[in-house]
């Protein structure tokens, strides 16, 4: 669906259908220096790696890393998740500190700062190698972000895109790391407004800078955000923009991340894309996939939806080779936007979180 600025109807059309498919990335942005933030303490979150990176060395209940032969990625011992579960049970709430165990338990991606991106990737890394793991983390800061909708912003411009790139790829140095570049911003190149051909050929150029970038580092993998399968339901109209952004350097591609398509109707659609751009290899977000997308949910119903659960647990054992991986990119408990009662896009939201893990089986 290539949307066009100079044809009114279609482009309002185009556009209407991507702000309700559209996967609500940037409604998830983390906030600045999270694994900086207040200690805590978990009972009995995850099965023991074995070895004494594997949790806080304070005495108490603690959140352990997960086994590596089931995810490699580093669990933040003081998330968002695990520091509401570990208030629950300081006020006696021992089922919602249960529920809220679900997500602190797991590795979940951590969105890269805007304003530190050489401090906040060194800090995330650096304690991922601490704990023998691995940092997942998201470009998330294209110039236009979001197109001017919930999770508007980014870069000034293509200059300081760079430059804040150039952090990153400091931050990161020789450290082990798995990137999900951009969410949105190439699926906006097919849709909408931010299909207009200038902004289309900056954009492409900078994230063909960023697979660049970062493949020039010893051990970092790097996926393209490459939409869902509800946003460009032809998986072709993205194969010009993903060889332009650089798909053959890169590892692969991402799917749903921020969304609620299911897992099946990813991996279906990621095979069909898969074939068009060499075999490429992709990981699919299954953060709030459990219940799949809402019905009849209207224009916004990627925003927040109720009813919605926590989907497979991140691991690399998905049993499809060409499925590199289930990871939670979006960080389930984060708003979207405001709507439905929701804070500012990336705000921790308790009750959001709680309703996720409950309805979740996880």
């Amino acid at each position: 669906m290539y949307g066009s600025a100079n044809d009114g109807a279609r482009a309002a059309r185009t556009a209407r259908t991507a702000r309700g498919a559209r996967t609500a990335c940037a409604r998830t942005r983390a906030l600045a220096g999270s694994v900086l933030a207040g200690a805590l303490l978990l009972a009995g979150c995850s099965s023991s790696g074995g070895g004494p990176d594997d949790g806080d060395t304070q005495p108490g209940p603690t959140v352990r890393q997960r086994p590596k032969s089931v995810t490699p990625y580093w669990v933040d011992p003081k998330s968002n998740a695990a520091q509401q579960a570990r208030t629950y049970a300081d006020d006696g709430k021992s089922a919602q500190a249960a529920q809220l165990k679900k997500i602190a338990a797991q590795p979940v991606a951590e969105w890269i700062d805007a304003k530190d991106p050489r401090g906040h990737t060194a800090r995330v890394t650096e304690a991922a190698a601490d704990a023998g793991r691995e940092a997942l983390l998201v470009l998330y800061n294209v110039p236009h972000r979001d197109c001017g909708q919930y999770s508007k912003g980014g870069a000034q411009d293509a200059a300081a895109y760079r430059d804040w790139l150039d952090g990153v790829a400091e931050g990161i140095g020789e450290r082990s790391a798995t990137v999900i570049v951009e969410p949105d911003a190439l699926a906006h190149t097919v849709s909408g407004d931010c299909a207009s051909p200038r902004l289309r050929q900056e954009r492409l150029q900078l994230l063909d800078a960023a697979v660049t970038k970062l493949k020039g580092l010893p051990r970092t993998k790097v996926y393209l955000d490459a939409g869902n399968p509800d946003w460009v339901r032809d998986p072709g109209a993205l194969v010009e923009p993903l060889k332009r952004s650089g798909i053959a350097e890169a590892d692969g591609f991402a799917l749903n991340v921020s969304n609620f398509q299911t897992t099946a109707s990813n991996v279906a659609y990621g095979k069909r894309l898969s074939s068009m751009v060499g075999g490429k290899h992709f990981v699919v977000d299954t953060s709030r996939n459990g219940n799949g997308p809402l019905k009849g949910g209207g224009e916004e119903s990627w925003c927040n939806p109720p009813g919605r659960a926590l989907g497979e647990a991140p691991t690399t054992r998905t049993g499809d080779e060409a499925v590199d991986a289930y990871l939670w990119v979006k960080r389930p408990g984060e708003s979207d936007g405001e709507c439905r009662g929701g804070p500012k896009a990336g705000a921790w939201w308790p009750s959001y979180a709680l309703e996720l893990a409950r309805n979740s089986e996880t």
